[in-house]
């Protein structure tokens, strides 16, 4: 069947929706039809983002958003009709991962981002697959413990990430005179907060439960024993405006969070051992998570 016979089929079956090109005018006008053409679904990953997408020991591609993308990769494969999809992986930075989607270099981001309204302008996401709040990470002895024992010290945040508009925002609000370090990466703002070079490292508060547990020693950091702001999705991350594709996603999410599969991936990443360490996460589903997989619902404004 040509491509263009096959989306039509699949329009006509209530499947997907086919809408016009992207926002950007290098990137190609459907997702699914260069899927179709070229058999490959290109995954953006991330390789310090653990529990979610990272590098383990034998330089694999792992982690819950990875194996949450492979099995929407299995059922796009079967709603296309297609004999075979290969994924292609793409390594993609907190800085350049909204660019790579514009530019049609990967066709979904399965790493840890946090869905919220600035960040639609840019990109489509899929329904939550995971819930958290920002928090910081301080060294235990004299480091702050609360928001606002920030007041006048300097922290640390990742780079293109939401967490440093969260910060400069509380810090404004509550003229807490806070001093942002922007880091490349999660690992150099660790390292900074680590070696006391800065007081506090910013960010969600799932990641940062990871990094001290896979610390050489975590006893000697505390997480704060309250958050930047309320608790926000993660998405995987899609080009705008590319409906049919989002659409294709969610419909594969929706058979994956509410028969069932999402359990066992779940339990995998967060509540059983993981490389690189053997760290175990013991995070049980929240209540608010698991509402979200019985009743997928897309964030909007």
């Amino acid at each position: 069947m040509m491509v263009q016979a096959l989306i039509k089929h699949l329009v006509s079956a209530g499947l997907l929706l086919i809408c016009a090109a992207g926002a950007h005018a290098e990137a190609p006008a459907s997702t699914l039809e260069r899927i179709v053409e070229t058999g490959t679904l290109r995954i953006g990953y991330s390789i310090d983002t653990s529990p979610f997408s990272y590098l383990d020991d034998d330089n694999d591609v792992v982690g819950y958003s990875i194996d949450l993308c492979g099995r929407v990769a299995q059922l796009l494969q079967q709603q296309l009709g297609m004999d075979k999809l290969t994924i292609a992986y793409v390594r993609r930075t907190p800085s350049d991962r909204v660019a790579l989607l514009q530019n049609g270099d990967i066709d979904i981001e399965c790493v840890a981002s946090t869905n919220n309204a600035e960040r639609r302008k840019s990109v489509s996401f899929s329904y939550p697959h995971f819930l958290t709040a920002v928090q910081f990470v301080s060294l235990k002895d004299g480091g702050p413990r609360v928001v606002a024992d920030l007041r006048g010290r300097t922290v640390a945040s990742t780079s293109g990430t939401t967490v440093i508009g969260e910060v400069n925002r509380m810090s404004r609000q509550q003229q807490l005179n806070i001093a942002l370090v922007p880091t490349p990466d999660h690992e150099s703002g660790f390292e900074l907060m680590a070696s006391g070079r800065v007081s506090a490292f910013v960010m969600d508060g799932i990641l940062l439960s990871n990094m001290v547990a896979n610390a050489v020693d975590p006893s000697v950091f505390q997480l704060s024993q309250d958050s930047v702001g309320p608790p926000e999705p993660y998405g995987l991350m899609m080009r705008h405006d590319d409906l049919a594709f989002r659409d294709a996603v969610n419909a594969a999410l929706r058979q994956i969070f509410t028969q069932g599969e999402i359990g066992p991936i779940y339990q995998k990443w967060f509540l059983m051992p993981i490389a690189p360490g053997g760290i175990n996460l013991h995070l049980p589903m929240s209540d608010s998570l698991e509402r979200a997989f019985a009743e997928p619902t897309a964030v909007s404004e």
